[in-house]
């Protein structure tokens, strides 16, 4: 019981168990913050059951074509009045 006493006691080095535990704890939140935060799913969720991105629609598509020089543009007005009528704005989606 007396030991303690005539061997100095714990310590300076006592101090390190709480400076460990609370850099763990702050470490961890910060983690789980910047994952939360940049949309992507937690590391406790597996990475298989992620959902693909969503594709970009036809109209994006062909204007993407067009402004890479792939299609003319007769070809890209021709195009896009057949995809307007499709996916266009005043469109029902496809339905007649």
């Amino acid at each position: 019981m007396n030991t303690l006493a005539y061997s100095g006691g714990p310590g300076p080095w006592i101090l390190l168990f709480p400076l460990f535990w609370a850099a763990v704890v702050i470490g961890g939140v910060t983690l789980l913050r910047r994952t939360v935060r940049r949309g992507r799913r937690g590391p406790w969720q597996a990475s298989a059951t992620q959902e693909s991105p969503a594709e970009p629609s036809p109209i994006t598509l062909l204007g993407r074509r067009f402004a890479a020089g792939e299609i003319e543009e007769d070809e890209y007005w021709r195009r896009i009045s057949v995809l307007d009528e499709q996916f266009g704005r005043g469109s029902n989606g496809g339905v007649a």
